[in-house]
Parts: C-alpha cells; structure tokens; sequence
C-alpha cells in the first residue's frame, strides 16, 4: 500500500493506494507549530478510519509548499511506518516538461496535479486548483507546462473582507439563491463565490485566446466543488487528481 501525502497551505490531504486504486483520502489542519507525535496521532486516527493498518504500507510519498513542515511530517511518517518517504523536489523524475522561467521554484502541487492532468485527460488542458490561493496550470498540446496563474483563493478573501471591515460578518462559502443578494449575508456570499466563478470564466476566455486554442479545464481543490457549478464554463471536478499524481510520480521513480 502506498501513502500519499500533499501538505498545502490550509490542510493536508492524505490518501492510501492499493495497487492503483486509491482506498480513501482524508484532510488535517496544516499546523506549522505542531510536532511529528502530533501528526502520527492524526494519521494513525485516518487509517483507522478506514480500517487501515500501518503494516500495509508499504512505502509513501510527500509533496509540500510548506517546507516548515515538510520535515516534521517525514518524521511522522517514518518514525510511525519505518518508512522512509520520497518527496516530491528538484530531480525527481516526472516526465513533465517544465518550460517556464525558472522550473525549480514551480510549486510541487503544481508539478502533481499537471502529471496526473496529462495522463488523465486531454491536452491542450487547464488545470485550476483551488485552495488557499487559486492556481491555473497550462500545458500546451506537446503535454509541456508553459505558464500559468495565480490569484486570490476565495477564503482568503473572504477572511480580508471581514477582517477589515467593521460590520460584516464571518459567513459560510456558499452559494446565494441569486446573485442579487437582498441583505447583508447573501450579498456577501455572492460577492464572494459568484465574482471567483466569474473570474475562473473570464480567465479561461483569456488563457484560451492567448494559446490560440480550446483547452481541457480540470478543477481539483477544496473549494472546487463549491465554486465550479456556478462557473459557466464546462469544467471537470476532479477531487483526487492530486493523490493520484502523486501515485503515478512514485511508479516514475521505482
């Protein structure tokens, strides 16, 4: 059985593999602060879950835009499972071309969801990952990342807008009943989910005509099964497209 493990900004995400089918995925609270005991506790509580046992595992791999806890976590990892696990850096075999300024600082989520996208589905594709920033991904017909974005996730400005503002309130990111908000609640949730699936549309349009051609648009990401519906755009969902880069970079490398 192979561990994956995505460490963002906001949460890490954990998955097991069996052979190629992944068995579950589960979320943790991304805390710089806690220690590798910490970590173990809420791994051992997600294979539990799911009727897990650490004997299973058989190898594991990380990738990781917190190096703060990048560390801790293979500490965890390896002082619960004695295994020692492959992180997802400069050198690691991907197959991906990585035709951008500067490859090395190209997030390692990114590098993860675009060798999962190019296996998956067809090229030229978008992929749009959405969590506490909000990431677009382009890879060309030759399935070679050249570009992307990145804006504001839709968390992070909704925590902006209530920190800086005197009345409004903290809310929940869900979508209004219609876009014409009749008080201060449903205005703010329309400002907040109608304006990012607006702006995921209206950044598609942009990316396609500067490419000179119709994309594949993939959506992963906490948030994407809350903002995607309300996008006019057609759009796959795809919740596991990172766990699953993950599986196809560590059959790369062993």
């Amino acid at each position: 059985m192979l561990f994956a493990i995505d460490i963002g900004n906001t949460n890490i995400v954990l998955g097991c593999f069996h052979e190629e089918k992944l068995l579950f995925q589960e979320r943790l609270s991304t805390n710089p602060s806690a220690t590798a005991l910490e970590y173990i506790t809420g791994i051992r509580m997600a294979l539990e879950m799911h009727g897990r046992k650490r004997e299973e595992i058989q190898a594991a791999i990380i990738s990781s835009v917190v190096p703060s806890v990048t560390a801790t976590m293979q500490e965890a990892i390896f002082r619960y499972t004695g295994k020692k696990a492959l992180l997802v850096s400069a050198g690691i075999k991907t197959g991906l071309p990585i035709l951008i300024d500067h490859p090395a600082q190209l997030g390692a989520d990114l590098v993860v969801d675009a060798v999962a996208g190019t296996e998956k589905y067809p090229v030229p594709q978008i992929i749009i990952d959405m969590g506490t920033a909000t990431t677009f991904s382009v890879i060309n017909a030759k399935k070679q990342y050249i570009g992307g974005v990145i804006m504001t996730g839709a968390g992070v400005s909704l925590n902006a807008l209530v920190e800086r503002t005197a009345q409004l309130p903290r809310i929940s990111l869900e979508p209004p009943k219609k876009v014409i908000g009749s008080n201060t609640i449903d205005c703010m949730k329309s400002g907040i989910v109608y304006a990012t699936a607006s702006a995921l549309d209206g950044m598609i349009e942009r990316i396609e005509e500067e490419l000179g051609e119709r994309c594949t648009i993939i959506a992963t990401g906490g948030l994407a099964g809350t903002i995607i519906p309300l996008c006019k755009r057609e759009i796959i969902v795809d919740d596991d497209l990172l766990l699953e880069g993950l599986f196809l970079i560590y059959k790369k490398n062993h």
